[in-house]
């Protein structure tokens, strides 16, 4: 990986002492400048009028108090973020995390890469990220709802489907989401279905959209094999998580003739060398909401599940980092390069740590970072944004067509960018730069903002 350009290190210093103790964005600032000093040796004029700084500091940044009631009847406090990054592009979009690891700097994180992503999308939408430390697991129904509520009660002034339009992330799916938008439209006595995404069928929400990040990773990854003369057909497959993301993008992998043979939750992982019981699996996760455990014991056999140690010590020829931010270490990346692996793509966020991505790019296999490969997820988003301006709803396979020729074309385009700044086969520099030039050009445009 490429180190910075010293005209760029004051940015980076400037960064560092704005945001102090807030290490993945840092993080993530720091991967993007490594791959600019091509771009500033090309058009020096970045350099001008602070446009760099300006892209590594929100637009606006809200902090909030969430007070709600439990079951117990005793009142519970927790935090709400909503960072809105950067609306050079179109309005703010971008997922609401419910997780106990949730703080300032990580939303931060997540709406920075979440500006570059949703740039290589090609679609008119800026970038911004949400959530609360808030932890779902174990909560009934009612207290969820009630938390949803309090979050919106909020939020919402700060939303619309001009302004800000949020999705689910971890630990918000389909019921958190319906719960965010009943609240919306009681507050504000209007109908505006653009204002989230990711909704039920019934009010408003698009077809293939609860597939769509698992998917489009996986025609990510298909894209990229085909540079070398390969496809996924028979080759063995590790997922880690086994929520959303996980869940479908073991489906099309399956589709495409992989076999997965591990996948994992925040408890350990289970390894199933039939190839994984994806059916299984959504009744576990989907509807008894349990944990992967559960698995081993329905399977039996020769079924194994490990509550400690890596899954990416299971040998595999593809590899999709699904869960968290960096999850897949340096230690990890030599063990997947030592048994052979030929592509990695990021389903989560930011889930390779620098050095493994380095290790991955040393060896020679093929990298897809997230704000490339996971794209997929917003794309459909957009896309849903669309259906609900025009009072439409597409068929499964119409979105699923729109999906597929979106993340083939975020992938030829990073593809085509590399190439054009001297490193072909470097997806991190690829994404990284296209998705910077892009909210550059509309930022220039759009005068000092």
């Amino acid at each position: 990986m490429s180190q910075i350009d010293e005209k760029l290190e004051p940015i980076l210093a400037e960064v560092l002492r704005r945001n102090a103790g807030e290490p993945e964005f840092h993080q993530a600032v720091r991967e993007v400048l490594e791959s600019l000093g091509r771009v500033i040796a090309k058009h020096p004029d970045y350099l001008n009028n602070a446009l760099i700084e300006r892209i590594c500091e929100p637009e606006r940044q809200i902090i909030f108090r969430i007070p709600w009631v439990d079951d117990a009847g005793q009142v519970q406090i927790n935090r709400g973020f909503r960072v809105q990054f950067n609306s050079a592009l179109g309005p703010y979009k971008g997922g609401v995390r419910f997780h106990p690891s949730v703080n300032v700097g990580i939303i931060k994180f997540l709406g920075f890469e979440q500006t570059f992503k949703n740039a290589l999308t090609g679609m008119p939408i800026g970038g911004g990220k949400g959530g609360s430390d808030f932890n779902p697991r174990g909560r009934s129904d009612a207290e969820i709802m009630r938390f949803c509520q309090s979050f919106m009660t909020e939020l919402y002034r700060h939303l619309g489907e001009y302004t800000d339009v949020p999705a689910g992330d971890i630990g918000v799916g389909g019921r958190e989401i319906g719960y965010l938008f009943g609240q919306y439209k009681r507050l504000t006595n209007r109908y505006e279905a653009g204002v989230l995404t990711g909704k039920g069928l019934v009010y408003g929400g698009s077809r293939a959209r609860t597939e769509a990040t698992g998917y489009g990773a996986v025609y990510f990854v298909e894209r990229m094999l085909a540079t070398r003369d390969r496809d996924l057909g028979g080759l063995r497959a590790v997922v880690s998580g086994s929520g959303n993301v996980a869940i479908y993008a073991m489906e099309k992998l399956a589709e495409f003739g992989g076999k997965v043979v591990a996948c994992s939750d925040s408890n350990g992982y289970v390894v199933d060398e039939d190839g994984i019981d994806l059916d299984l699996v959504k009744e576990i996760k989907e509807v008894r909401r349990g944990r992967i455990s559960e698995y081993a014991k329905a399977k039996g056999g020769t079924v194994k599940y490990i509550d400690d140690g890596s899954i990416w010590d299971v040998p595999c020829h593809i590899a999709l980092p699904s869960a968290t931010q960096n999850e897949l270490t340096g230690r990890d990346s030599r063990e997947l390069v030592k048994n052979g692996v030929l592509a990695v793509g990021e389903g989560a966020n930011m889930p390779s740590t620098p050095e493994a991505v380095r290790i991955f790019q040393e060896a020679g296999v093929l990298f897809a970072p997230g704000k490339a490969a996971n794209a997929g997820g917003v794309a459909t988003s957009a896309l849903e944004m669309q259906q609900n301006a025009s009072r439409d709803s597409w068929t499964f396979e119409q979105t699923e067509a729109r999906l597929a020729g979106i993340m083939r074309d975020i992938h030829d385009r990073c593809a085509a960018t590399a190439e054009e700044y001297g490193a072909p086969g470097d997806y991190v520099l690829g994404a990284n730069i296209a998705g910077f030039v892009r909210v550059a050009e509309a930022m220039e445009a759009l005068g000092v903002i």
